[in-house]
């Protein structure tokens, strides 16, 4: 509650005199929205009030119709759930936490996905939608890209934008996150010479897939299979073009698939990573597929556009739906802590049917999860 208090102040969007739908109470429905997403928007504020009558000061306010709502919102705007996130969204796992580290890694996935928004002309002005077979699809489009803990399905950095804006280009915004210690893994798609330099210069160490016909300069065989390369910006034809990269590359078939992988990590030396050891936490960026799943379709629902029809709105919405999800990812956090299992184990569908019964409390007291201390040991 603090946080939320202080984000308000921050971004001067606090309550300047009394009102019926306050600047606090509009901050936790927008994530609450993230919670109900089946629910009438009036339906959602009396279910969040329910809970905060008496703990939290808001005995007085009767829920308000759609138009009063929606002006709130307004009134609330963009920056105070985009300064909460930036805040007190972050890598959650501890020395504890089982599969959450490699060796002496954080584990995290970078990667993009789109979220469908209200079919409105607004909306499509400002974010813009996809061709498909037959003209074009149904509702415009944001796309997100960040970064996700592996071990813990949080994910902890995002970017914004409009549908055609490329995710190489939210991604340079989203490794400033990055921080050494971490050990960052993504897919073909987002690589590529200047992101890598600069996804290096954060200090964390990569894996990263590349395509196959990414030129190389093979500089020493290593015994575990895998080869030191130099990699450039580019070839003019036989010669090489910008300062090269050492990249350690590691190529290999899955058994029973002709489909070949490569490879390139900053991790140089083999006795820290041996080849086949990161060909199988590769597969752990999947982990950023899992948490989309539980971010589009069990708490978004499923082929469900978000409900907003302006371009703010649906940005502040978002913002709502990862605090929504980063919550649940406390809850679940500690549930595995005390139970000494792996967050994995834990059903997220579960956990969201429980925080919807249990939002009296849940409301008032948000988890310990967000306070719990991070440590880079991964003993």
């Amino acid at each position: 509650m603090e946080a939320v208090r202080r984000s308000l102040e921050v971004t001067g969007r606090q309550s300047q005199r009394v009102r019926d739908l306050p600047a606090q109470l509009m901050m936790y429905y927008v994530i609450a929205l993230g919670l109900f997403r089946s629910e009438e928007m009036r339906e959602v504020l009396r279910l969040l009030l329910e809970g905060g009558r008496a703990m939290l000061g808001w005995a007085q306010i009767k829920p308000a119709g759609r138009p009063a709502i929606t002006r709130a919102r307004q009134r609330l705007g963009l920056d105070p759930l985009r300064h909460l996130y930036a805040q007190v969204v972050g890598p959650i796992a501890t020395d504890q936490t089982q599969g959450a580290w490699y060796r002496k890694w954080r584990t995290v996935a970078l990667d993009g996905t789109t979220l469908e928004v209200a079919d409105s002309d607004e909306n499509e002005k400002a974010f813009g939608r996809p061709y498909a077979q037959r003209g074009q699809s149904a509702n415009p489009r944001v796309r997100v890209v960040g970064l996700v803990e592996t071990g813990t399905h949080v994910l902890f950095a995002a970017e914004i934008a409009e549908y055609y804006t490329s995710e190489k280009a939210l991604a340079q915004k989203v490794i400033d996150h990055l921080r050494p210690g971490m050990l960052c893994l993504a897919d073909r798609l987002c690589p590529g010479y200047a992101l890598w330099k600069q996804t290096q210069a954060t200090g964390a160490d990569l894996v990263w897939r590349i395509q196959e016909k990414v030129r190389l300069e093979v500089v020493d065989p290593l015994a575990d299979g895998s080869h030191l390369c130099r990699m450039y910006l580019k070839w003019d034809g036989k010669r090489p073009v910008g300062e090269p990269v050492l990249v350690r590359s590691i190529d290999y078939e899955l058994e029973g698939s002709a489909q070949r992988y490569r490879l390139v990590t900053t991790i140089l030396d083999p006795e820290e990573a041996p080849a086949q050891e990161l060909a199988e936490l590769y597969w752990e960026r999947w982990e950023f597929e899992t948490a989309l799943d539980e971010f589009k379709t069990h708490l978004r629902g499923a082929r469900t556009p978000l409900r907003s029809q302006r371009p703010e709105l649906v940005r502040q919405e978002v913002y709502g739906l990862l605090l929504a999800h980063f919550a649940l990812r406390c809850v679940m956090h500690e549930a595995a802590l005390r139970g000494g299992r792996d967050p994995d184990r834990i059903s997220f569908l579960h956990t969201v049917r429980v925080i919807k019964r249990s939002l009296p409390r849940f409301a008032a007291l948000p988890p310990s999860g967000v306070d719990a201390p991070v440590s880079d040991d991964p003993r």
